[in-house]
Protein backbone atom coordinates (compact mmCIF):
# COMPACT_ATOMS: atom_id res chain seq x y z
CA UNK A 1 0.00 0.00 0.00
CA UNK A 2 2.22 2.63 0.62
CA UNK A 3 4.56 1.45 -2.15
CA UNK A 4 1.36 2.15 -3.73
CA UNK A 5 1.31 5.54 -2.39
CA UNK A 6 4.88 6.79 -3.17
CA UNK A 7 4.51 5.97 -6.80
CA UNK A 8 1.28 7.61 -7.43
CA UNK A 9 2.94 10.58 -5.77
CA UNK A 10 6.08 9.92 -8.11
CA UNK A 11 3.89 9.61 -11.13
CA UNK A 12 1.99 12.47 -10.82
CA UNK A 13 4.73 14.49 -10.00
CA UNK A 14 6.65 13.26 -12.68
CA UNK A 15 3.48 14.01 -14.77
CA UNK A 16 2.65 18.23 -13.84
CA UNK A 17 7.10 18.36 -14.68
CA UNK A 18 6.94 16.87 -18.21
CA UNK A 19 3.70 19.01 -18.67
CA UNK A 20 5.73 22.09 -17.62
CA UNK A 21 8.70 21.47 -20.08
CA UNK A 22 5.66 21.17 -22.90
CA UNK A 23 4.32 24.53 -22.16
CA UNK A 24 7.42 26.22 -22.46
CA UNK A 25 7.02 27.32 -25.85
CA UNK A 26 10.37 28.84 -26.30
CA UNK A 27 12.01 25.90 -25.57
CA UNK A 28 10.17 23.55 -27.78
CA UNK A 29 10.70 26.74 -30.35
CA UNK A 30 14.62 26.62 -29.66
CA UNK A 31 14.85 22.84 -29.81
CA UNK A 32 12.97 22.28 -33.26
CA UNK A 33 15.16 25.21 -34.77
CA UNK A 34 17.79 26.29 -33.07
CA UNK A 35 19.66 22.51 -33.56
CA UNK A 36 19.29 22.45 -36.86
CA UNK A 37 20.16 26.03 -37.35
CA UNK A 38 23.39 26.67 -35.51
CA UNK A 39 24.59 23.05 -37.05
CA UNK A 40 24.04 24.04 -40.68
CA UNK A 41 25.64 27.23 -39.76
CA UNK A 42 28.61 25.52 -39.05
CA UNK A 43 28.33 23.25 -41.83
CA UNK A 44 28.51 26.08 -44.38
CA UNK A 45 30.55 28.41 -42.63
CA UNK A 46 33.51 26.64 -40.58
CA UNK A 47 36.31 25.98 -42.72
CA UNK A 48 37.54 22.61 -43.73
CA UNK A 49 41.21 22.61 -42.76
CA UNK A 50 42.05 19.78 -40.53
CA UNK A 51 43.22 20.62 -36.95
CA UNK A 52 45.25 18.80 -34.25
CA UNK A 53 42.98 17.86 -30.82
CA UNK A 54 44.42 15.89 -27.83
CA UNK A 55 42.46 13.29 -26.51
CA UNK A 56 43.13 12.91 -23.15
CA UNK A 57 40.90 9.78 -22.91
CA UNK A 58 43.21 7.65 -24.84
CA UNK A 59 46.48 10.30 -24.27
CA UNK A 60 47.16 10.98 -27.86
CA UNK A 61 47.12 13.68 -30.30
CA UNK A 62 44.65 13.16 -33.30
CA UNK A 63 43.87 15.18 -36.82
CA UNK A 64 40.48 15.75 -36.75
CA UNK A 65 38.04 17.66 -40.05
CA UNK A 66 37.64 21.17 -38.36
CA UNK A 67 34.51 21.17 -39.72
CA UNK A 68 33.35 17.79 -38.61
CA UNK A 69 34.50 18.69 -35.00
CA UNK A 70 33.26 21.92 -35.24
CA UNK A 71 29.61 20.29 -35.51
CA UNK A 72 30.43 18.54 -32.71
CA UNK A 73 30.67 21.66 -30.18
CA UNK A 74 28.03 22.96 -32.27
CA UNK A 75 25.61 20.14 -30.81
CA UNK A 76 27.14 20.51 -27.70
CA UNK A 77 26.58 23.35 -26.88
CA UNK A 78 23.28 23.74 -28.47
CA UNK A 79 21.97 20.73 -26.23
CA UNK A 80 23.62 22.51 -23.19
CA UNK A 81 21.83 25.73 -23.83
CA UNK A 82 18.65 23.99 -24.66
CA UNK A 83 18.49 21.43 -21.41
CA UNK A 84 20.02 24.07 -19.15
CA UNK A 85 17.33 26.58 -20.00
CA UNK A 86 14.35 24.42 -19.72
CA UNK A 87 15.66 22.78 -16.17
CA UNK A 88 16.23 26.09 -15.23
CA UNK A 89 12.95 27.75 -16.19
CA UNK A 90 10.52 24.73 -14.89
CA UNK A 91 12.62 24.89 -11.68
CA UNK A 92 12.84 28.41 -10.86
CA UNK A 93 9.02 28.78 -12.03
CA UNK A 94 7.69 26.05 -9.86
CA UNK A 95 9.67 26.97 -7.02
CA UNK A 96 7.17 28.72 -5.04
CA UNK A 97 4.47 25.85 -5.28
CA UNK A 98 7.12 23.15 -5.03
CA UNK A 99 8.26 24.54 -1.39
CA UNK A 100 4.26 24.81 -0.37
CA UNK A 101 3.93 21.56 -1.37
CA UNK A 102 6.38 20.31 0.40
CA UNK A 103 4.93 22.43 3.70
CA UNK A 104 1.76 20.72 3.34
CA UNK A 105 2.98 17.12 3.46
CA UNK A 106 4.07 16.17 0.02
CA UNK A 107 7.54 14.40 0.19
CA UNK A 108 10.18 15.97 -1.42
CA UNK A 109 11.85 12.54 -2.77
CA UNK A 110 9.09 12.44 -4.80
CA UNK A 111 9.24 15.95 -6.33
CA UNK A 112 12.93 15.89 -6.69
CA UNK A 113 12.40 12.50 -8.03
CA UNK A 114 10.19 13.21 -10.75
CA UNK A 115 11.77 16.68 -11.82
CA UNK A 116 15.30 14.26 -12.55
CA UNK A 117 13.13 12.01 -14.81
CA UNK A 118 11.66 14.53 -16.90
CA UNK A 119 15.59 16.25 -17.28
CA UNK A 120 16.40 12.12 -18.65
CA UNK A 121 13.50 12.68 -20.53
CA UNK A 122 13.97 15.82 -21.93
CA UNK A 123 17.99 15.57 -22.62
CA UNK A 124 17.57 11.96 -24.21
CA UNK A 125 14.82 13.40 -26.65
CA UNK A 126 17.17 16.52 -27.53
CA UNK A 127 20.61 14.90 -27.87
CA UNK A 128 19.18 12.01 -30.22
CA UNK A 129 17.70 15.39 -32.39
CA UNK A 130 20.89 16.93 -32.58
CA UNK A 131 22.17 13.82 -33.52
CA UNK A 132 20.25 13.06 -36.34
CA UNK A 133 20.96 16.31 -37.73
CA UNK A 134 24.39 15.76 -37.45
CA UNK A 135 24.26 12.79 -39.39
CA UNK A 136 22.28 14.04 -41.91
CA UNK A 137 25.71 16.29 -42.99
CA UNK A 138 28.01 13.71 -41.47
CA UNK A 139 28.53 10.18 -40.68
CA UNK A 140 29.94 9.97 -36.90
CA UNK A 141 32.24 6.83 -36.47
CA UNK A 142 29.90 5.84 -33.42
CA UNK A 143 26.60 7.44 -33.63
CA UNK A 144 25.21 5.61 -30.40
CA UNK A 145 28.25 6.46 -28.52
CA UNK A 146 28.22 10.44 -29.84
CA UNK A 147 24.33 10.52 -28.08
CA UNK A 148 25.45 9.17 -25.02
CA UNK A 149 28.03 12.13 -24.96
CA UNK A 150 25.91 14.59 -25.56
CA UNK A 151 23.77 13.19 -23.08
CA UNK A 152 26.32 13.35 -20.57
CA UNK A 153 26.76 17.54 -21.43
CA UNK A 154 22.79 17.70 -21.16
CA UNK A 155 22.21 16.13 -18.15
CA UNK A 156 25.27 18.32 -16.38
CA UNK A 157 23.60 21.27 -17.65
CA UNK A 158 20.47 20.03 -16.66
CA UNK A 159 21.87 20.28 -13.48
CA UNK A 160 22.81 23.11 -13.55
CA UNK A 161 19.90 24.07 -14.10
CA UNK A 162 18.16 22.65 -11.36
CA UNK A 163 20.76 24.04 -9.46
CA UNK A 164 20.42 27.56 -10.14
CA UNK A 165 16.67 27.20 -10.55
CA UNK A 166 16.93 26.63 -6.78
CA UNK A 167 19.41 28.92 -5.57
CA UNK A 168 18.60 32.32 -7.90
CA UNK A 169 16.05 34.76 -6.95
CA UNK A 170 16.17 36.37 -9.90
CA UNK A 171 15.45 34.80 -13.92
CA UNK A 172 17.25 37.34 -15.95
CA UNK A 173 20.47 35.80 -13.66
CA UNK A 174 19.96 32.47 -14.16
CA UNK A 175 19.57 32.81 -17.98
CA UNK A 176 22.51 35.08 -18.46
CA UNK A 177 24.55 32.44 -16.28
CA UNK A 178 23.50 29.65 -18.62
CA UNK A 179 24.32 31.16 -21.72
CA UNK A 180 27.93 32.77 -20.25
CA UNK A 181 28.80 29.14 -19.02
CA UNK A 182 27.85 27.28 -21.99
CA UNK A 183 29.52 30.00 -24.49
CA UNK A 184 33.17 29.71 -22.42
CA UNK A 185 33.09 26.06 -22.29
CA UNK A 186 32.70 25.52 -25.88
CA UNK A 187 34.81 28.24 -26.79
CA UNK A 188 38.04 26.77 -24.64
CA UNK A 189 37.34 23.44 -25.69
CA UNK A 190 36.56 23.76 -29.91
CA UNK A 191 40.44 23.35 -31.58
CA UNK A 192 39.04 25.39 -34.67
CA UNK A 193 37.95 28.49 -32.08
CA UNK A 194 41.51 27.79 -29.77
CA UNK A 195 44.24 26.45 -30.74
CA UNK A 196 44.94 26.28 -26.95
CA UNK A 197 42.52 23.71 -26.37
CA UNK A 198 44.63 21.16 -25.19
CA UNK A 199 45.01 23.37 -22.07
CA UNK A 200 44.84 21.54 -18.56
CA UNK A 201 42.30 24.44 -17.64
CA UNK A 202 39.70 22.72 -19.21
CA UNK A 203 39.71 19.48 -17.42
CA UNK A 204 37.76 21.53 -15.00
CA UNK A 205 35.52 22.31 -17.75
CA UNK A 206 31.12 20.45 -17.01
CA UNK A 207 31.35 19.26 -20.68
CA UNK A 208 35.24 18.23 -20.44
CA UNK A 209 34.53 14.78 -20.34
CA UNK A 210 31.48 15.05 -23.02
CA UNK A 211 33.48 16.81 -25.71
CA UNK A 212 36.33 13.68 -25.10
CA UNK A 213 33.68 11.55 -25.60
CA UNK A 214 32.25 13.27 -28.28
CA UNK A 215 35.22 13.53 -30.00
CA UNK A 216 36.27 9.70 -29.53
CA UNK A 217 32.94 9.20 -30.89
CA UNK A 218 33.20 10.95 -33.57
CA UNK A 219 36.66 9.82 -35.07
CA UNK A 220 37.54 6.49 -33.60
CA UNK A 221 36.41 3.42 -32.21
CA UNK A 222 37.12 3.34 -28.78
CA UNK A 223 34.90 3.79 -25.92
CA UNK A 224 36.40 6.38 -22.91
CA UNK A 225 33.99 4.93 -20.19
CA UNK A 226 35.65 6.70 -17.31
CA UNK A 227 35.38 10.19 -19.36
CA UNK A 228 31.80 9.48 -20.09
CA UNK A 229 30.62 9.53 -16.40
CA UNK A 230 32.26 13.00 -15.82
CA UNK A 231 28.54 14.35 -17.37
CA UNK A 232 26.35 12.29 -14.70
CA UNK A 233 29.71 13.16 -11.77
CA UNK A 234 28.39 17.06 -12.46
CA UNK A 235 24.68 16.54 -12.59
CA UNK A 236 24.84 14.60 -9.32
CA UNK A 237 27.11 17.17 -7.62
CA UNK A 238 24.40 19.92 -8.76
CA UNK A 239 21.37 17.96 -7.38
CA UNK A 240 23.00 17.41 -3.97
CA UNK A 241 23.30 21.58 -3.90
CA UNK A 242 19.41 21.85 -5.43
CA UNK A 243 18.30 19.36 -3.19
CA UNK A 244 19.94 20.46 -0.06
CA UNK A 245 18.81 24.37 -1.02
CA UNK A 246 15.44 23.13 -1.36
CA UNK A 247 15.37 21.36 2.02
CA UNK A 248 16.86 23.94 3.72
CA UNK A 249 14.06 26.39 2.64
CA UNK A 250 10.75 23.35 3.52
CA UNK A 251 12.36 22.42 6.69
CA UNK A 252 9.79 22.35 9.25
CA UNK A 253 10.38 25.14 11.43
CA UNK A 254 7.67 23.74 14.08
CA UNK A 255 10.22 21.44 15.14
CA UNK A 256 12.85 24.30 16.24
CA UNK A 257 9.82 26.42 18.13
CA UNK A 258 8.91 23.26 20.31
CA UNK A 259 11.64 23.45 23.25
CA UNK A 260 10.31 27.43 23.03
CA UNK A 261 6.69 26.42 23.21
CA UNK A 262 7.60 23.83 26.13
CA UNK A 263 9.29 26.94 28.19
CA UNK A 264 6.67 29.19 28.19
CA UNK A 265 3.90 26.39 28.61
CA UNK A 266 6.13 25.69 32.21
CA UNK A 267 6.27 29.58 32.92
CA UNK A 268 2.83 30.48 32.00
CA UNK A 269 3.40 32.09 28.82
CA UNK A 270 5.71 34.10 30.25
Amino acid sequence: MRARRAWRRYRTATGYALVEHLRNRLALTLVVFFVPVWITLVYLVIADADVRFFLRASEQTITVHGNHVSKISGAINAVTLIVGFMMFIVTYRSAWFDERLVMAGYPRVHLLAAKLTALVIAAAVVCGYAVAVIAYYWTPAQPGLLWLALLGAALAFGGIGVMLGALLRGELEGMFLIVMLSIIDMGLQNPVANPASDSDIVRYLPTYGATQSAVTAGFLETTPVLHLLLGPVWFAAAVAVAALTFRLRTRDRRRALLPVLRRRARTGGG
